[in-house]
């Protein structure tokens, strides 16, 4: 295989897969690469003039690679038998059932794709997990590929650090490229022709190699160690708001410790995404099936904290409304998990939305990316009701402006730039008062916004006087 012209195929078109092989494409025009989806509506968007993504810089590279050497099909057999490296980016959801329900990884569909590849393969394949799964995976894939396979299989895991918002970025500036293999001369063989891959843009000093099993491991790591940060600066911020320390001010002395460094030092509603709280509860279930409690349940309370940190906020919402919010318009701003994105896996506008639910607080959400559909489906998997009753409560408007009429309170929730530049003092005349301001991400300038009249509430910050808090 090592002298044999490289030709790519990516099992799974979705957040990872799509920019990942768009980048890919774009800096080794002489490869080709084939993105296989079974959903021939997400197939159907590549081709289309809108990626099925929102990702800032992704609908370029994409117009400028597709026909020459990116290609999108539903032919998924075809894809496997033409490829020499055979990415898999499934969905890797967190179990809703059975052993491990909760925390586990749920690796049907990866299970599926590894046994389509070895009914379809006929020639030797290198498989690359590029989708985040628990340590001993490519172990337990290798021998369904061996088992069920009619040829040889290396298996690679070479996991993604992508940021949404970031991920091209990310994808033309990596900080490493970690490609993990069997300690084996074909296993080597295989991490160095993965390795050539990337070595078209990336310097090979940041070009890891490692054993498979520290190259997944590494990944659940990575973001356990970012996510802690998050849930960290937000513990603080409950103790600022308590003792009337700023927290934005704490974090700026603490980041500049060069130890510590100040990213992923801002307080907030809380984390969400497809990777963090999914990853940390994978590495829970992991530590506790190694007989490791201790270390279960220290990283377990990362996402304890962050659950705590959004209780807190909606708390805040009940409280300063004079501690009934029912009936009440609440305007939401916001609803993907962070800005310039229009994903909202874990979102924490989704707890937010539900508990408000729960309060019979009635909800006008605008968000600038988010499809209507998809919110509508997060509150129906949030709260178990039929969109039909979920409109009792809820609306989806079409700007600040619509969502704020004769509302209550606005909750900001996502920190979309449009909302810096909005005329607060013309949301401010159109609401009802007193009007209420609760900002999630702490990206407003709550002196302004005092002087046009709002009770605020910024997360960690010295409480407004004006806000009611028992």
């Amino acid at each position: 295989m090592n002298g044999e012209e490289i030709k790519i195929c990516c099992i799974g078109a979705g957040y990872v897969g799509g920019p990942t092989m768009a980048k890919i494409a774009e800096k080794c025009p002489e490869i080709p690469v084939t993105i296989v989806d079974i959903s021939s509506a997400r197939i159907e968007q590549w081709n289309s003039d809108v990626p099925p993504i929102y990702e800032p810089g992704l609908d370029d590279v994409v117009k400028k690679c597709r026909g020459r050497n990116l290609f999108f099909t539903e032919e998924v057999d075809q894809g496997i038998r033409e490829a020499t490296i055979i990415f898999v980016a499934v969905n890797t959801p967190t179990k809703k059932i059975g052993i491990g329900a909760g925390r586990a990884a749920d690796l049907t569909y990866w299970e599926l794709a590894a046994r389509r590849i070895a009914a379809v393969a006929d020639t030797p394949k290198i498989v690359v997990e590029k989708s985040t799964v628990p340590i001993k995976t490519a172990e337990a894939i290798s021998s369904v590929l061996h088992a069920a396979g009619r040829t040889s299989f290396s298996v690679l895991s070479n996991p993604e650090f992508l940021a949404e918002g970031t991920a091209m970025d990310d994808l033309e500036r990596p900080d490493r490229v970690l490609i993990g293999g069997p300690m084996t001369e074909a296993g080597a063989t295989a991490i160095e022709r993965l390795a050539q891959v990337y070595a078209h843009w990336v310097p090979q000093d940041r070009i890891i190699r490692t054993n498979v099993w520290s190259s997944e491991l590494s990944k659940l790591v990575a973001n356990s160690f970012l996510a802690q940060r998050v849930s960290s600066i937000n513990a603080v911020s409950a103790i600022c708001e308590a003792s009337g320390a700023d927290v934005d001010e704490v974090a700026r002395a603490v980041g500049m410790d060069t130890r510590i460094g100040h990213k992923f030092l801002k307080a907030s509603v809380g984390f969400g995404g497809s990777c963090f709280q999914k990853d940390i509860l994978n590495l829970v279930y992991l530590c506790q099936s190694m007989g490791l409690s201790e270390v279960a349940e220290y990283f377990h309370w990362v996402v304890k904290m962050n659950d705590l940190q959004k209780e807190r906020f909606v708390s805040r919402i009940i409280h300063g409304l004079f501690n009934t919010v029912t009936g009440k318009r609440i305007a939401l701003l916001g609803f993907a998990f962070k800005k310039d994105t229009g994903d909202t896996r874990e979102s924490a506008a989704i707890e937010v939305c539900r508990r408000l639910m729960q309060e019979r607080a009635e909800i006008a959400i605008y968000d600038p990316k988010v499809e209507h559909e998809q919110i509508w489906y997060d509150l129906s998997e949030a709260t178990g009701l039929e969109q039909s009753k979920i409109e009792e409560y809820v609306k989806i408007e079409g700007s600040v402006q619509a969502a704020a009429k004769d509302a209550h309170a606005l909750v900001l929730t996502t920190e979309w730039d449009e909302f810096k530049t909005v005329d607060y003092r013309k949301v401010y005349e159109q609401m009802s008062k007193p009007a209420f301001l609760f900002d999630g991400r702490n990206i407003l300038d709550r002196e302004e916004l005092h002087s046009i009249g709002f009770v605020t509430y910024s997360i960690g910050k010295p409480l407004d006087s004006k806000l009611n808090t028992v």
